[in-house]
């Protein structure tokens, strides 16, 4: 009776682990991700660690978008052929499927256009992964720009937008303004030689 109410009790938790397994191996797998493409820029982790299609919550044409993986792939080839990166996990936290890591990117350019457009970056991330299978399936991405180049391009780019037009108004209304002035004493001195006749 014994040895069946030991096996009963062990068929019960098999396959059970212990509270919070799930999470630290989901923990795992989201650290792998940024030590594997972003701080030692190996593409082929992804394969490994996202889903074939996942779900993007970022900003522009990125909210709610369904991606291919290869677009992580694209999103990390693009700063490592124009720089290098690396950074740094700050901690992570987990409950079920869900992993939300917050690190430190670091990237120094390479090229002349991206040195000028603010040079070395460091900018904290928080991202947040849901996992299934094993696999990333969504993101959340959360960046702290408000303190990099990236602010300050958005900030030049908002006075252009609203400068170049104001200004182009006011030199047609200046041009405007000018021919009035000028056709005025035309008008006036045609008007009193009609009145002469």
């Amino acid at each position: 009776m014994r040895i069946v109410l030991v096996l009963l009790i062990g068929l019960v938790f098999v396959g059970v682990g212990y509270p919070g397994e799930l999470e630290e191996q989901n923990k795992a797998l989201a650290r792998r991700f940024y030590e594997e493409v972003w701080f030692k820029n190996n593409p082929a982790a992804i394969d490994e660690l996202v889903a074939p299609t996942y779900i993007a919550h970022d900003i522009g044409t990125r909210k709610n978008s369904m991606e291919p993986a290869e677009e992580q792939k694209k999103i990390a080839a693009f700063f490592w052929e124009r720089g290098t990166m690396t950074g740094s996990i700050d901690y992570q936290i987990a409950e079920g499927d869900l992993v939300a890591t917050r690190w430190q990117w670091h990237f120094k350019p390479n090229v002349w256009w991206m040195k000028i457009l603010g040079g070395e970056e460091h900018i904290p991330i928080i991202n947040v992964f849901r996992f299934r299978d094993g696999k990333i399936v969504e993101v959340w991405n959360h960046r702290h720009d408000i303190d990099t180049a990236q602010a300050n391009f958005i900030f030049v780019k908002g006075l252009f937008v609203g400068l170049v037009p104001s200004v182009v108004l006011l030199v047609l209304m200046f041009l405007l303004w000018r021919r009035q002035r000028v056709a005025a004493p035309n008008q006036r001195s045609n008007k009193q030689s009609k009145t002469d006749v």
